[in-house]
């Protein structure tokens, strides 16, 4: 994905003695606003949370809910008839995650994500007030909501990686959900349970449609293709490219060599990110093929370099931790 869909500045900066601020000319420093990515709130309203950190004209509490449907798009201003122009989806919520809302009108709920804390709004048909709580999660790339345990007749929904679901008994090979309809249980997998090899999850992706904004329900970004698996690998992270290139693993210095990278290091670029595989490869989802795809470092360097004048920005690596007979992922 790039650095995030632009987002208006809504905050009121306060003056503050200290350091890391800006200077406001008078003595004092006005303190960084809150990121509204994250942080719910707006000119008219806000999270009762974010109280005492941002003005507004009310704060309000947030209902819980959860999706419904197999995916639904985050967009950054509710669409109508006559706002198509500069609305933008930001992300995806998959079926089951959580979202909690803060403001509902005209078809359209404004809240955050309950997995990364990413701010947008959501199509008020899409979201559940009485969703099962998840026990599992689903670790396949896709995988299809049957009528009958046996997957004989036509499908009822797809969802895809990390989306989650309720389990209410099993038959056989399948799993019946308490929000109705079988999966194939080998598909699944309990909440808290993981699957560690975040490079093998991504690979999955190969030539999943590129979407702006995917998180691969319809299709995927890149920065998507990094947080879904590492999400599979029990590692959180956050939503756009420049938010993940502060947080995510541990900072490495870009060497000169692009043979110093290792296998499983996730490069950054200007609005781009993605895994290295070793041997030169690099896997992500790219807007110029507009799919998953794994091509030479040296060619996307070079289409880097003519678009933007510089190559990789950043490196940041995932810290194996062993523990006992296997081995955990670390952020």
């Amino acid at each position: 994905m790039r650095n995030g869909p632009e987002f208006p500045d809504t905050s009121v900066r306060r003056v503050i003695h200290g350091k890391g601020a800006l200077a406001d000319g008078l003595g004092g420093f006005l303190a960084p606003p809150l990121d509204p990515r994250t942080h719910p709130y707006r000119d008219d309203i806000a999270a009762d949370f974010l109280e005492g950190k941002v003005e507004t004209k009310s704060f309000v509490p947030g209902r819980q809910c959860r999706l419904g449907t197999a995916q639904s798009a985050v967009m950054t201003k509710p669409v109508t008839a006559n706002s198509i122009e500069g609305v933008m989806q930001a992300s995806e919520l998959l079926f089951g995650e959580a979202f909690t809302i803060y403001d509902e009108s005209n078809g359209w709920a404004w809240g955050q994500c309950g997995h990364d804390g990413y701010v947008g709004y959501v199509a008020v048909a899409d979201l559940n007030d009485n969703l099962p709580e998840p026990t599992h999660w689903v670790t396949a790339m896709r995988s299809l909501v049957f009528p009958d345990p046996k997957g004989e007749y036509p499908a009822m929904m797809s969802v895809s990686m990390t989306a989650r679901v309720s389990l209410d008994r099993e038959e056989g090979d399948y799993a019946r959900l308490a929000s109705g309809g079988w999966m194939f249980r080998s598909h699944l997998a309990p909440l808290g349970e993981t699957r560690t090899d975040f490079i093998a999850s991504a690979l999955m992706f190969t030539r999943v449609p590129y979407l702006w904004g995917g998180r691969g329900g319809l299709g995927i970004d890149c920065s998507g293709l990094v947080q879904v698996p590492l999400a599979a690998a029990g590692i959180a992270v956050s939503r756009d490219s420049d938010q993940q290139a502060d947080a995510v693993g541990e900072d490495v210095e870009v060497p000169e060599d692009v043979s110093d990278l290792r296998p499983g290091d996730i490069l950054f670029f200007p609005g781009h990110v993605g895994f290295y595989l070793g041997s030169g490869a690099f896997l992500h989802a790219s807007s110029h093929g507009m799919m998953v795809a794994t091509h030479s470092l040296a060619e996307v360097l070079e289409r880097i370099d003519k678009r933007h004048g510089t190559g990789i920005t950043r490196v940041r690596r995932i810290k194996v931790v062993e523990r006992g007979n296997g081995a955990r992922n670390s952020n």
